[in-house]
């Protein structure tokens, strides 16, 4: 469509006024300055930001423009009643996407799932990614909010650690603007959200690695995002409900901002055992780890399934074509796309919506084999 949009606020060059006009409008969104409260002089922002008075009088009045202040004669500036000013200003009907990533992986899919729906009811998109760094989804959040959306996609960032942003998502709820998370949620948070059963995908994988006679498996999960942590716990409840059998798990964690060799390493660590002691199998927390793994396993002249099972998560296309072909678990990446945008645009029309919840299918392909009795 001629009148799409697609915002990627991380790819622009900010200016000196922009970076005075979003310093003041983030601590309006946030709450710090309230409406009717008095703004600091034009003197005491020229002193906080280092900047020119020219330089303060364009951010000012480009957030005049945008009815975040307002102007009194003589008595200075003061914060406008925004939140009015937007509902009563809402032309342009974008809908904004917050992903941890854009171009890799399984998120194009996810993307272009909700945009179909989007688009067809004929909303713009506004598209930003976070890189999983929270201070790049306040700026996300930011960028987000400052388009003017009727409405939000968003998969959290770094969705076990402490909500860093949480101000920011509590003026969303504030505002009333619909959101739906995917992937995760944010606990503090009462949001709709699309989500797969990560805990019973991965439960019913092990429980598979046990019925072809695994014993010794290793997980390697990440930890600082919710997928990980209850693919984890699947992992483990496998272990602990499979009473009367020998068996020896061992679990490796990491988190976004590792390095992936430095989590290959420790793979390795575990490769390096004799055959009595290392492991048969190797659940990984996704299919992209998993084919390095795969890689890792071949550097040190084992065979993949032959020697060592491996298993990943997702169902990322590729693995229908790696060598061996990977066992994994289903991710409804179009649908959980198209699903978040329908569910967003019911809400838009004050329809009542529920969170949905995927059981992942098991997938079993020629990257895991039933172990041999002397193993």
């Amino acid at each position: 469509m001629s009148n799409r949009k697609f915002l990627l606020g991380e790819l622009m060059v900010t200016k000196k006024y922009e970076l005075v006009g979003n310093g003041v409008k983030e601590k309006i969104l946030d709450g710090t300055y309230k409406i009717n409260d008095k703004l600091p002089t034009e003197s005491e922002l020229m002193s906080m930001y280092d900047v020119s008075r020219y330089t303060v009088r364009r951010a000012m009045s480009d957030l005049e423009n945008e009815h975040y202040v307002y102007r009194i004669q003589g008595g200075g500036m003061f914060v406008n009643d925004w939140r009015s000013a937007e509902e009563n200003n809402n032309t342009n009907q974008m809908i904004g996407i917050i992903t941890t990533h854009i171009a890799d992986y399984i998120f194009p899919n996810i993307i272009s799932g909700a945009d179909q729906i989007i688009s067809d009811n004929g909303f713009g998109l506004a598209l930003s990614n976070t890189h999983n760094d929270p201070k790049r989804e306040r700026k996300a959040l930011m960028s987000i909010l400052n388009s003017n959306v009727v409405g939000l996609i968003v998969e959290p960032t770094r969705s076990t650690m402490p909500a860093s942003n949480l101000d920011l998502y509590l003026q969303i709820e504030q505002k009333r603007l619909p959101m739906v998370f995917i992937n995760a949620q944010y606990p503090n948070l009462n949001a709709v959200s699309v989500t797969t059963d990560d805990f019973k995908g991965v439960k019913k994988l092990t429980e598979y690695l046990f019925s072809i006679g695994h014993r010794r498996i290793l997980g390697v999960f990440q930890v600082d995002d919710q997928q990980g942590m209850d693919r984890m716990a699947g992992f483990t409840a496998a272990f602990q409900a499979a009473s009367g059998l020998e068996l020896n798990s061992s679990v490796i964690m990491y988190q976004s901002s590792d390095h992936r060799k430095n989590i290959l390493a420790q793979v390795e660590d575990y490769l390096n055992l004799n055959v009595a002691r290392r492991p048969t199998a190797i659940v990984c927390y996704n299919d992209e780890l998993a084919f390095q793994v795969v890689d890792s396993v071949k550097s040190e002249d084992l065979s993949v399934p032959d020697d060592i099972s491996i298993t990943g998560f997702d169902n990322y296309y590729l693995g229908e074509y790696f060598d061996p072909t990977l066992t994994t678990l289903t991710h409804e990446k179009e649908k959980m796309g198209h699903d978040a945008a329908n569910l967003l645009i019911s809400m838009l029309h004050h329809k009542k919506v529920s969170s949905i919840v995927y059981e992942p299918d098991l997938l079993i392909r020629n990257s895991t084999k039933a172990t041999s009795k002397n193993k």
